[in-house]
């Protein structure tokens, strides 16, 4: 909880990944990926509870075996956003604010969070997301980046695949967006009723959908970095940076006690 917001933290868990195939059950330093994420989430103190929402009995199965919890959602859902919907037009949970932490990110801290939560009470926003300054123009044109322009108040404009904005000959900053959200319960339930739009569909970005229809997308800026593992040899990489973490004494391990 902050302040008074109660805030929920959703996992989707997505068995059947196209480039990875059951990836969140992959084992990384002896646990499944999965298992990992539940534990991050675990330990930040501003969730008041953390659920795994998963598609398949497989996955329950090994969620359960590590004493985590879950809610099945539907196999068809197209995005980790669309299973949060589901889960809050259910209603058997409740909370102010509800985090999309995925399943393939096991090394977001209490900081990123923090950076993404700072403004979860501010009335005027629907959802709140991260962008990170793109120091390097090597990234510019790779369309697997999504950028991203805000108003003077950190609002979303626009975010696309394409190099945004066009400065020509001008020196300027781009913004790389860091696909974490948080979404309001009321914005949660209006998704339930908005159809995709021509601009989402072209640039294959579901947040073109919230913009479209008119949520308000507060953006704000992190300086903390952390990747995703969305190959097998990210899982190699993951197992060398676990290494690493335990040799500097970096590593927590233990989930306290009297969390969730």
């Amino acid at each position: 909880m902050i302040g008074d917001r109660k805030i929920i933290c959703v996992i989707p868990a997505r068995l059947d990944s196209v480039r990875f195939p059951q990836k969140i059950l992959a084992i990384l330093d002896g646990k499944p990926l999965l298992q990992w994420v539940w534990e991050a989430a675990c330990r930040v103190a501003y969730f008041d509870d953390v659920v795994i929402a998963v598609d398949a009995q497989q996955t329950a199965n090994v969620v359960t075996r590590f004493q985590g919890k879950w809610r099945m959602t539907d196999s068809n859902c197209m995005t980790g956003t669309e299973r949060l919907v589901e889960l809050a037009c259910q209603g058997e949970m409740d909370a102010d604010v509800w985090v999309n932490w995925q399943a393939d990110e096991p090394f977001i801290t209490t900081d990123v969070l923090q950076d993404l939560l700072q403004t979860c009470h501010d009335p005027h926003a629907d959802i709140w997301t991260l962008k990170v300054a793109m120091h390097e123009t090597s990234g510019l044109f790779d369309q697997n980046i999504c950028k991203v322009v805000c108003d003077q108040k950190g609002r979303a404009l626009y975010f696309s695949r394409a190099p945004i904005p066009y400065y020509g000959s001008n020196k300027g900053v781009w913004y790389r967006h860091v696909g974490m959200y948080a979404y309001t319960k009321d914005a949660l339930l209006q998704m339930r009723s908005l159809p995709p739009c021509g601009i989402e569909k072209a640039e294959s970005l579901e947040q073109l959908r919230f913009l479209f229809h008119g949520l308000r997308i507060q953006v704000h800026d992190t300086k903390h970095s952390f990747t995703g593992i969305d190959l097998p040899e990210h899982l190699e990489l993951a197992q060398q940076h676990i290494i690493n973490a335990r040799l500097m004494g970096l590593l927590i391990e233990n989930i306290p006690v009297n969390k969730i």
